[in-house]
């Protein structure tokens, strides 16, 4: 459930109109409701009441501090990827030890910001990085807590680009030359093996693979312990799937609870690190149309809508063929046409929707993208030099900006032309 509903005809965040909102601020707008997201995280987290456990909010997936920071006020961690997130991480309040680092290409200088912060686990991914981590250990004078991440070959059944738990995946390590990794790491000095992790893929929209995943798991971490090697972390990753379109995916609860039957008699504090459950039906982005167009000729008349919003705010329709709804601010009893939702930047490739039916629309008409929370912000950019939307976050009936828009100077911010001030 989310709280971006209708009141007489006019779409509503929490207790304040989008119209007015937009209004104040201007599009394209990242809008996120508090009480959606606290009700996800809640929804998520107690899921798991019963067990020792540890939700570590996946970053990527919605970095702004002033959000991270709802999460952390809440008890929850942070699953990060990188320097950069573990900077936001802190500066918005998540205690150091229940942090996570995966990803695949950690540098010598994030590893020592990471060590010197003192976070919970590293996620290690490679055999290479290993002995990369104990190396930076040995140079601080310190142990690196770790967990390898074990690649299950699970087929997650979702698109091929947020797939990770697949042999041909560039993520973790089969689990063959895993368990001989463990066995190599028990030798270094500079090295504390905490736990195993895995991740098999986002947006999974059944359960079957988390169980199969979680199979694999527990049987490896009875092999390790019978070479001696105690396990007190299973982080078994993100991933769980939200509505965009027709999908069902399970709801947080059918998820946990299918997980906690599977651990059976598994003593270990879980760590689990949704991302997209829990932010992506909670923010949408706002846009307002700019002109429509009908292109002659062909088979049929082609209508586009051109909107302020572009590939370079919302990159996943471009990227995935990614449905987000489309659903205008205001209501009419316009005529339904077939229409694409398209960007002012200069790519056939930026749009936001393809021969999709919209109520007809106008200039200055203002549309909601739905489910925009996830991978939304994080993976704009300033492509075609188009500063990036402002962020607002809804409590009740009141509004904050937690990232004012960006200016054009932001654009240059860093550059210099040669023999002259930076800009």
């Amino acid at each position: 459930m989310h709280y971006f509903q209708y009141r007489n005809s006019e779409l509503y965040c929490e207790d304040l109109p989008v119209r007015a909102i937009a209004e104040q601020v201007g599009t394209p707008l990242y809008l996120y409701s508090r009480a959606t997201l606290v009700r996800h995280f809640d929804a998520f987290d107690g899921g798991f009441g019963d067990v020792d456990h540890l939700t570590c909010f996946a970053v990527k997936a919605c970095s702004n501090i002033g959000i991270l920071n709802i999460f952390a006020g809440m008890g929850g961690g942070a699953d990060i990827v990188s320097g950069g997130e573990l900077f936001r991480a802190l500066k918005a309040g998540v205690a150091p030890d229940r942090i996570v680092y995966s990803g695949v290409g950690k540098t010598a200088a994030e590893m020592r910001e990471a060590l010197e912060a003192g976070i919970l686990l590293f996620n290690v991914e490679s055999s290479q990085e290993l002995d990369r981590l104990q190396q930076v250990a040995a140079e601080l004078g310190v142990q690196a807590p770790v967990a390898l991440r074990v690649n299950p070959d699970v087929d997650p059944k979702t698109h091929a680009y947020i797939s990770t738990g697949l042999a041909r995946n560039k993520f973790g390590i089969p689990v063959d030359a895993a368990f001989d990794e463990y066995l190599r790491a028990r030798t270094m000095a500079n090295i504390e093996i905490r736990g195993v992790s895995c991740h098999i893929g986002s947006q999974l929209t059944r359960v079957e693979p988390f169980l199969e995943a979680l199979r694999k798991l527990k049987v490896f971490v009875g092999r390790l312990r019978e070479e001696g090697i105690e396990i007190q972390y299973l982080d078994l990753g993100g991933g769980v799937g939200i509505t965009y379109n027709d999908e069902e995916p399970p709801h947080p609860h059918e998820y946990a609870r299918a997980i906690r039957e599977e651990l059976g008699g598994l003593t270990c504090t879980l760590i689990l690190e949704p991302g997209r459950v829990i932010v992506g039906n909670a923010g949408i982005l706002v846009t307002e149309v700019q002109y429509t167009k009908v292109n002659s000729g062909g088979a049929r008349k082609k209508r586009f809508v051109i909107v302020d919003a572009a590939m370079n705010d919302l990159s996943r329709p471009s990227l995935y063929g990614a449905f987000h709804e489309i659903l205008p601010v205001v209501r009419s009893r316009a005529d339904n046409l077939l229409v694409d939702v398209v960007g002012p930047i200069c790519e056939t490739g930026d749009f936001m929707a393809r021969d999709r039916m919209l109520p007809a629309v106008h200039q200055g008409d203002l549309l909601a993208i739905m489910s925009s929370g996830a991978y939304g912000f994080t993976m704009s950019s300033n492509y075609n030099s188009r500063p990036r939307p402002a962020e607002v976050l809804v409590t009740g009936r009141e509004f904050s900006v937690i990232r004012r828009r960006e200016q054009y100077r932001d654009l240059i911010r860093g550059e210099q032309i040669p023999g002259q001030e930076q800009s």
